[in-house]
């Protein structure tokens, strides 16, 4: 755990990381990863290594909002702002999807289940702080550019677009880069959904039910930072 510690230190400084609520995040990872190696030398098997990769995927939508909050010349340009924000989108999804991988928590049964159980959430918390913190700084760097006088108006259609990559990504098993890779499969298995929703209206509802409450979380952690403070 240490030698853990000690890497992450070294990428914090490297990335030249000196907010504390980043430092924490840092130290919140590390203590994932040291749970998963554990995992990995108790059992001598790979199963939740694969978590590892997704907190991976988790922190490039936070390392791409924070690398243009700090760069403003990189939003001037309306066409690469729109760019980078539409990659953005793409990715942010990975941040909360890392929450399903509790559906494998019954599958296992190598390790206690608490541990298991503990592992997930610490991934899936991280996950989460990532994705919030993301959001954050594309809501602080679009307040900043234009006046939006009601944040649900930028809140709940990203949070919509973030269930909906989830279930894409849980259930379809696309990634991010399938946009790129398999678009024609992608597009024509979403074309499907949206045209025709009441046979589909399984999906819809659950897509309901994680925007409303990834939208909940976001504003309901907000507004409590506030009060704190």
């Amino acid at each position: 755990m240490t030698r853990i510690l000690y890497l992450s230190k070294t990428i914090q400084r490297i990335c030249g990381i000196k907010n504390e609520a980043e430092k924490f995040l840092f130290t919140s990872c590390s203590f994932s990863i040291f749970l998963s190696l554990a995992r990995v030398l108790y059992t001598g098997k790979i199963t939740f290594l694969s978590l590892c990769w997704n907190l991976l995927l988790a922190f490039v939508p936070f390392f791409m909002s924070r690398l243009m909050t700090r760069n403003f010349v990189l939003i001037q340009n309306k066409w690469l702002f729109s760019l980078l924000f539409i990659v953005w989108l793409l990715f942010v999804p990975n941040s909360f999807y890392i929450i399903t991988d509790l559906f494998h928590l019954s599958e296992m049964h190598t390790t206690p289940m608490w541990f298991d159980l503990l592992l997930i959430m610490s991934f899936a918390w991280n996950g989460l702080l990532l994705g919030i913190l993301s959001i954050r700084h594309i809501e602080k760097m679009i307040n900043a550019l234009w006046i939006v006088k009601n944040e649900w108006l930028l809140l709940y259609p990203v949070m919509f677009l973030n269930a909906l990559g989830i279930y894409i990504g849980r259930y379809w098993r696309y990634n991010s880069w399938d946009i790129v890779s398999n678009p024609f499969n992608l597009m024509c298995d979403i074309y499907r959904i949206i045209f025709h929703p009441v046979q589909n209206k399984d999906v819809w509802i659950m897509v309901a039910g994680w925007s409303i409450f990834l939208s909940l979380l976001y504003a309901g952690l907000k507004k409590m930072s506030k009060a704190i403070e």
